[in-house]
């Protein structure tokens, strides 16, 4: 239920905030429409790059092919510890622009590129974009909605980003297919920036003054289990508690990492690994967009089922399918094969991948939220990096299905360790 309670945003003078989806619905719809181009940006050039660099520049080591993927998650995970600090600092809109800017010249670089170290260099642009819009997307709708509706805030903001990278990935194989690797994928990411640029500097306003009435109303856990999470915790503290004190928070944040470990090692090596096959593009595309396809739009129904029944056991449960799929995918060798494991791949990162996030904006104070959210996907997105160097050098060595594999059995152990530190964090309101 939307909350009638108001405060001054100190950012907006005399504007007064309410917190609640409904009294919000406009701008969290527009923030949806730009989280989902957010998404778009990654969709462009998934399914695209590993082709270009076997075709185009001659690139047949795992390892070399898979530095953009590293190079992306290395410069998205430190960009969201900045996109965090610096919100809760400064504001959100500030960083939502200034993460756009950062994506201007990479659809350029992509189509323009004389060698491979200009798409690592486009990556690095593309990891800052997404690191600074991509978290302060999440921060603003969390703002927006306050306490009681954060897994579906959380469902709808991922479904909106992963749809559009699974939307874009399908549009940019039928472009590359029909009109060449380049330039025409890439020009899709050229309009989503512009379109982006337009949305968010003129129609997206500052949400802190939510995140402020939050932290003026806060009532701490009954149970005592938060008493020690003030206020006023340092960068260092939120660092510590997030990353390994904090028992919820710590099994989020390696429960993120192994979930973009599978993301990135997908995003590398599914691709070539479907086209062992002798898999058209097209065939190729749509098993690529399978899985963000079936992530995104089962956020719609699991970020608000979490709101129903917590978020413990969705999060071991999807950790535990996505075990499953990759052994399925690992033991394919046909289209029908591989789009059973990526639909199963998809269901399992839908369960966790809202949720998760809903975690963080359980147990942070509002005071520290935005900090939270960037120490949380600092790890969650070194998985990127992670994926990409465990796929390559296990591929190089073993063969690409080995590192399918070695993936299934790094989320298997993820699933135990969130299902033995995880306690549950989600408390339904009172109905007094």
């Amino acid at each position: 239920m939307d909350t009638s309670a108001r405060a001054s945003d100190g950012k907006a003078g005399t504007r007064s905030a309410r917190l609640g989806l409904r009294a919000n619905l406009a701008q969290f719809a527009l923030l949806v429409a730009v989280n989902a181009l957010v998404g778009g940006m990654v969709g462009q050039q998934q399914t695209v790059l590993p082709l270009l660099a076997e075709s185009e520049f001659e690139l047949t080591g795992y390892s070399f092919i898979f530095t953009y993927v590293a190079a992306f998650g290395i410069t998205k995970a430190i960009a969201n510890y900045f996109a965090g600090t610096l919100s809760d600092e400064y504001g959100r809109k500030p960083i939502l622009l200034i993460g756009w800017l950062f994506a201007v010249p990479v659809p350029l670089m992509l189509i323009f590129a004389p060698d491979w170290g200009w798409v690592v260099a486009a990556n690095v642009l593309l990891g800052i974009n997404q690191g600074l819009t991509w978290s302060t997307t999440v921060v603003m709708k969390i703002d927006l909605v306050g306490p009681t509706k954060r897994g579906l805030a959380m469902g709808l903001n991922e479904a909106a980003g992963y749809g559009a990278v699974a939307v874009t990935s399908l549009l940019a194989g039928y472009l590359a297919e029909q009109y060449g690797l380049r330039p025409a994928p890439f020009l899709l990411g050229l309009a989503y920036t512009a379109l982006a640029l337009l949305l968010s500097g003129v129609f997206v306003r500052e949400t802190r003054g939510h995140a402020q009435l939050e932290a003026a109303q806060h009532q701490p856990r009954d149970d005592g289990v938060h008493d020690h999470l003030h206020a006023d915790l340092t960068n260092r503290q939120v660092m510590l508690q997030t990353s390994l004190k904090e028992p919820a928070l710590s099994a989020a944040s390696q429960a993120g990492l192994v979930n973009n470990l599978n993301f990135g090692l997908s995003w590398g090596l599914f691709p070539l690994l479907f086209a062992t096959a002798d898999l058209t593009l097209s065939q190729v595309s749509v098993l690529f967009a399978l899985y963000p396809g079936v992530w995104g739009a089962g956020q719609l129904v699991t970020g608000a089922l979490s709101d129903r029944i917590g978020r413990k056991h969705l999060i071991t449960a999807g950790m535990a399918t996505q075990a499953t799929a990759l052994m399925v995918i690992a033991s394919g060798d046909a289209f029908t094969h591989w789009a059973a494991g990526t639909v199963l791949l998809g269901a399992g990162t839908a369960m966790i991948y809202p949720t998760l996030l809903a975690v963080v904006g359980d147990v942070a104070h509002p005071a520290w939220r935005g900090r939270a959210v960037g120490v949380y996907r600092v790890w969650r997105d070194l998985g990127y990096a992670a994926g990409a160097v465990l796929g390559g050098l296990v591929a190089d060595a073993l063969g690409l299905s080995a590192a399918v594999w070695a993936a299934a059995v790094v989320s298997a152990v993820s699933a135990a360790v969130v299902a033995v530190r995880m306690y549950e964090t989600h408390q339904k309101p009172s109905k007094n």
